[in-house]
């Protein structure tokens, strides 16, 4: 997940390509720009390295991982950064210093044995004799670059509440919560926050989740492993991570479709594993906000959808996911609207969604295979369709009804055609909708073993300009949809949001 040396070159961790395929947008920025902002109210302590443990019986072995096609296409791309704010009322320096931050790097250290390609970098390798060289995932113990760089941090102002709340909050002030592989940032007397990033090549937003709840997982039973040493380092089956790369068959070539996308077919050529160039984006410009939709919310964005739907007799897909997805879309393209030119009506639209492959394989991959198995779906559009709240959620409803119905194993064969065609659209000003995260990830079950999050942001949505969702924390069947926009427009998503959740509740 660090990533920070391929064969002498410094590679900064990086994320998302789908969402430049869903995201070319601002993709491509400089972080340390970014975090220029807040340093003054975030201040290091310390910057640590975290290998596997070596004192085990079960000492990390050499490892080399080829890519798969789903790798390829997401490899230089930004990273996903997640933050997970944990309140602990009275949280002294001394405590933290000496028992969670200790506790935290030694559970680290014990998961990124199960994790090894999390502590191994990009490189190029030949995958069989007299073949063009990959890149690859390795991993050594035996060299010293090895492993994942972990930042102490405090806050020297007394903001947790502020950042861990749901209201508009600026964009800037999350960065320095999230360096290159994972932070720990301490707010005196409130708690601490974990920010993690993860690069998309290597592992998608699943296995992004299973690493972090066996990381918790291993943090809450450290005290009681290290008195029975013999269960050190076990984890559940459905947290162990499967890395079979077997499993993802390509009979049509995908793999090299992709890597002949990035890179030159010469085989003497090895070209740079760098991300792609930054371009400036202003994020003091950018806030961001988290909205929720109760179970009774989405029962009636449902109900309503039922009611407009009668007389067409269509059988549509009205998940809680679809629903939620659509509400936010029509959303933001009305802010949008409201904010600029009249024109913007005919404004090319390109909104989807990922896909996790793993179950529509064949034969399907194993829940825990352990890389990356994401792909994303498309559909366009006009601005204009998406106009006047319930029209437009109808629509939207119905296009990604259509889109899920749609989805088979062969749809990702495509991705190539369909990047093609959402590149020409964004070169021309189209707006481009997605998603990061799922409801279906349980973030806010991620306990180190000092309670569950008291919220969990996608940081990274700022650059991918996609929307984030989650569980609702409650547990009670709702969604936290989070969006980040410019203030002008986030206070028109926020009336929007409310006031269509008003006129569900109208008599019809």
């Amino acid at each position: 997940m660090q990533y920070m040396y391929i064969e002498g070159e410094h590679v900064v961790s990086h994320y998302l390509l789908l969402s430049c395929l869903f995201s070319v947008l601002s993709c491509y920025f400089d972080l340390s720009i970014a975090r220029i902002f807040m340093a003054a109210k975030v201040v290091e302590q310390e910057v640590t390295k975290v290998t596997p443990l070596r004192s085990h019986s079960s000492s990390a072995q050499e490892l080399t991982l080829p890519l798969t096609y789903f790798d390829i296409l997401w490899l230089k791309f930004p990273p996903v950064e997640r933050i997970f704010f944990y309140e602990i009322t009275g949280l002294a320096s001394d405590f933290f210093n000496s028992e969670i931050v200790p506790r935290l790097k030694h559970s680290l250290s014990l998961t990124l044995l199960h994790y090894l390609p999390l502590a191994g970098s990009i490189v190029w390798r030949p995958q069989a004799q007299d073949q063009q060289q990959q890149p690859v995932i390795y991993y050594s113990p035996d060299d010293d670059d090895y492993g994942v760089s972990v930042t102490v941090a405090v806050s020297s102002n007394n903001d947790f509440s502020h950042l861990s709340g749901n209201g508009i909050r600026g964009d800037v002030e999350f960065h320095p919560l999230v360096p290159q592989f994972c932070c720990l940032t301490l707010f005196p007397d409130r708690g601490f926050s974990i920010g993690v990033s993860s690069h998309h090549a290597i592992l998608d937003g699943k296995s992004t989740t299973m690493f972090v709840k066996s990381w918790a997982y291993l943090c809450k039973q450290l005290a009681e492993l290290e008195q029975e040493p013999s269960n050190v380092n076990v984890l559940p089956e459905l947290l162990t991570p499967v890395f079979d790369r077997t499993l993802i068959k390509d009979p049509k070539g995908l793999y090299m479709r992709y890597f002949n996308m990035w890179f030159s077919s010469d085989p003497n050529s090895k070209p740079s594993l760098k991300v792609l160039p930054p371009v400036s984006v202003d994020f003091n410009k950018l806030v961001r906000a988290s909205f929720v939709l109760t179970r009774e919310d989405i029962k009636k964005l449902r109900d309503s959808i039922n009611d407009l739907n009668d007389s067409k007799q269509k059988q549509l897909h009205l998940s809680t996911y679809v629903l939620t997805l659509a509400y936010a879309y029509v959303c933001i393209v009305n802010a949008k609207r409201e904010e600029e030119a009249a024109a913007a009506a005919n404004r090319d639209v390109i909104f989807g969604f990922p896909v996790d492959y793993r179950s529509r394989l064949n034969p399907p991959a194993p829940l825990n295979y352990f890389g990356n198995c994401v792909g994303r779906v498309a559909e366009f559009a006009k601005a204009s369709d998406f106009m006047q709240l319930e029209k437009g959620f109808a629509f939207a409803v119905e296009k990604l009804s259509d889109l899920v119905k749609g989805i088979d194993a062969d749809a990702f064969e495509g991705s190539k055609e369909k990047i093609a065609q959402i590149m020409a659209k964004l070169k021309q000003g189209a707006l481009l909708l997605s998603v990061a995260g799922s409801t279906h990830f349980d973030v806010y079950g991620s306990d180190f073993g000092w309670g569950r999050p008291k919220k969990v942001e996608i940081v990274s949505i700022d650059v991918s300009g996609a929307v984030s969702l989650a569980e609702s924390r409650d547990g009670c069947g709702g969604v936290e949809v989070g969006v980040v926009l410019e203030k002008p427009q986030m206070e028109a998503f926020a009336s929007l949001f409310r006031d269509g959740l008003d006129a569900s509740d109208a008599p019809r």
